[in-house]
């Protein structure tokens, strides 16, 4: 037998198989979806900017160097819109349970 003929008759053979599979991807590729199926969510500056300052302060930390404290900036709500809330949660309960009775 002629080794060179059998390794051409193999060669040929995947070649079939390979574009067997590759056919059946290409049919499958409109039908299946890879990875999540929800969109991408976007970074504000202002996080990317929080998550930096962070990162910088735990190396710095790590290094034993200085840690500069990273600002909060978090929104608080004001006594008035507290009161708003607090009076719409009471004005529900009371539909609720007047609704039970």
């Amino acid at each position: 037998m002629d080794i060179i003929a059998l390794i051409k008759a193999e060669r040929d053979r995947v070649a079939r198989q390979l574009n067997g599979l590759n056919a059946a991807t290409r049919s499958f590729r409109g039908d299946v979806q890879t990875g999540s199926s929800r969109p991408r969510r976007k970074m504000s500056a202002a996080a990317r900017a929080r998550i930096f300052a962070a990162q910088k302060a735990r190396w710095a930390k790590a290094k034993g160097q200085k840690v500069v404290p990273i600002k909060a900036g978090k929104r608080r709500i004001s006594a008035a819109g507290l009161a708003r809330i607090r009076a719409a949660n009471r004005a529900r309960w009371a539909r609720v349970r007047a609704a039970k009775k």
